[in-house]
């Protein structure tokens, strides 16, 4: 079966037919409009801290709102990689449930709910960050201590996206009811599979806020245990990672390829990946504690091999979407090796950005290799590397995406045209060419051994010693202060963008019907049926928890003392 047809309408024609209902509509837009909030402020924030690196500290200039580069540090990465990210994963994928499975929500009751449950969490952690009582960075590891509402608050937020999954599933059951022999439409199971993925992983951090970081902020507990508490963080802080992803694929796989004008390559290989990153992506968090204390070398050298072996998925992706891109360039009339890539839509905001994104996520997922490999990543750890890896990744191929998407999206929601398309894809490529800048000087910088997560700008060390490396970051460290602000130019034309067709754009109706994804070359029917049963796949993905974490946490729950006290540094 075709998972959809194609039709011949210009791609960013708001007319397209549309399948969701004025209540979803509002829900998505909701959404994606506290994403873009989100994003809004932790850019300037980001800013301020690219300066600093370069030696200009505005810090100084905005207390009381903002007291030291660390407290910008958490609201920016709270925001960016939790708020932002969170935000518009919940909205896209309810959106795309619905066009896909094409029937309304079940329970839209329930929607407006997990908004307002969201909402209520993120505001609850905004207020200790702005009061300066939660500034433990947007890992929060033990022993910094927050503020118990910060807690509390990102709690809330995941038992948020729990909703959400709950909302998707209610979806695929009502459909599957009526059509007990039909393939799950791929963008449906896409969005199922991530979620599904999703509320597995984050058990380990709500174990973690619910029997540490909360009693301990709370005073239950007077002391606690870093390493327990960072190992389930990590149960569910490399997961995040497809979280944030899968959704941008999601996009690659369903829409871009109809976008070019093509066919997606194959259908059954994109289920399979996705079946795969639902099973592999969570049992391999140890590989970011190869340097921790008290856990097993073995089990780290397991969980190495098994962020090799999540890499397999990705090239699948890889060959499929590039396969996709080239079926579209050629239906466009491209020849040869290369000459199908000039026939792509480059001058389309909805698309090119999203083609830029995969190009940096290419780069990323190579660094993500060296990360993940058990001696190389002794060279890199807490670095800059990783800022660098992490923006080229969550930075650019995911947060690039979700522009694009929104450039897609809220006219569909809203009823209105996007405002300023060629502005759009200015924005797009200055976002490209400003994390380019950004993140290769941070990669540089890590080789050079520059750490993390520092106030550089204000290091007496690099201020006052001429050391020879010293020497070499001073020269370096200007381009991280012009990659973010082209950075910071793009994301302010991206918010003025986005508030334009939102309130000011020209209104265009949206009329009922359905959406139209891409269709497949090789087509759903090639699948073998296995694919379309969940139960198998979400037993393995458990299973495979509790063989990858099961004896590691047993361990340092019978040697593991609480007795490491909270504290708040700055």
């Amino acid at each position: 079966m075709a998972t959809v047809a194609v039709d011949s309408l210009p791609i960013n024609d708001t007319t397209r037919p549309d399948v969701a209902d004025a209540r979803t509509n509002r829900i998505t837009a909701l959404f994606l409009g506290v994403a873009i909030a989100a994003v809004a402020l932790g850019i300037l924030l980001g800013f301020l801290q690219a300066l600093e690196h370069a030696g200009i500290d505005l810090y100084p200039y905005l207390k009381p709102i903002i007291h030291s580069y660390y407290q910008g540090l958490t609201l920016h990465g709270v925001l960016n990689a939790l708020v932002w990210t969170t935000f518009f994963i919940c909205g896209f994928l309810l959106y795309i449930t619905v066009q896909a499975y094409r029937r309304p929500l079940t329970h839209p009751g329930l929607a407006e709910i997990t908004f307002g449950l969201m909402v209520v969490g993120t505001v609850m952690a905004a207020i200790p960050m702005l009061l300066d009582e939660a500034t433990v960075m947007f890992t929060f590891y033990p022993p910094l201590l927050a503020h118990w509402s910060f807690y509390l608050g990102l709690t809330l937020v995941v038992a948020g996206t729990w909703l959400v999954t709950l909302l998707v599933s209610l979806v695929h059951c009502a459909w599957r009811k009526e059509h007990p022999d039909e393939r799950m439409p791929l963008p449906g199971m896409m969005s199922i599979a991530t979620l599904a993925m999703w509320s597995i992983a984050s058990s380990g951090i709500a174990l973690e806020m619910i029997f540490f970081n909360l009693p301990l902020s709370l005073g239950v507990i007077p002391e606690t245990s870093p390493i327990i508490a960072r190992t389930l963080f990590w149960l569910t802080g490399h997961p995040i990672v497809y979280f944030w992803l899968l959704p941008a694929y999601i996009s690659w796989y369903t829409l871009v390829p109809r976008q070019v004008g093509g066919k997606l390559f194959s259908d059954p290989m994109a289920r399979v990946s996705f079946m795969l990153f639902l099973v592999l992506s969570s049992p391999i968090g140890l590989h970011h504690q190869f340097t921790d204390p008290g856990i097993s070398s073995t089990w780290k050298l397991v969980h190495a091999f098994g962020t090799f072996a999540v890499f397999f998925p990705s090239l699948l992706t890889f060959f499929n979407v590039v396969a996709s891109l080239e079926n579209g360039g050629r239906a466009r009339g491209g020849t040869g090796w290369i000459g199908w890539i000039f026939k792509l839509p480059w001058n389309d905001p909805t698309v090119t950005p999203q083609i830029l994104a995969m190009l940096t996520f290419v780069f990323g997922g190579i660094g993500g290799l060296i990360n993940a490999s058990y001696s190389m990543n002794l060279v890199i750890h807490n670095t800059a590397w990783i800022v660098g890896h992490f923006h080229l990744t969550v930075g650019a191929a995911v947060t690039l995406t979700y522009m694009s998407l929104s450039y897609w999206v809220l006219p569909r929601t809203l009823g209105r045209k996007l405002w300023a398309p060629q502005l759009a894809m200015i924005q797009g490529w200055l976002w490209f060419f400003g994390m380019i800048i950004f993140s290769n000087a941070l990669h540089r910088l890590g080789l050079l051994d520059m750490p993390r997560r520092t106030a550089i700008g204000m290091s007496p060390y690099v201020q006052e010693i001429a050391t020879p490396v010293v020497q070499e970051w001073r020269a370096i460290l200007p381009l991280v202060a012009i990659g973010g602000t082209i950075l910071t130019i793009s994301g302010v034309l991206y918010i003025l963008i986005c508030v334009m067709t939102a309130f000011f754009s020209r209104k265009v109706t949206v009329p009922n019907g359905a959406l139209l994804f891409s269709e497949a070359q090789a087509d759903a029917s090639h699948a073998p049926r296995a694919l379309d049963q969940w139960r198998p796949w979400v037993a393995t993905a458990i299973v495979l928890i509790l063989v990858a974490y099961g004896p590691t946490l047993l361990e340092l729950i019978g040697t593991t003392s609480l007795n490491v006290p909270g504290r708040r540094v700055w």
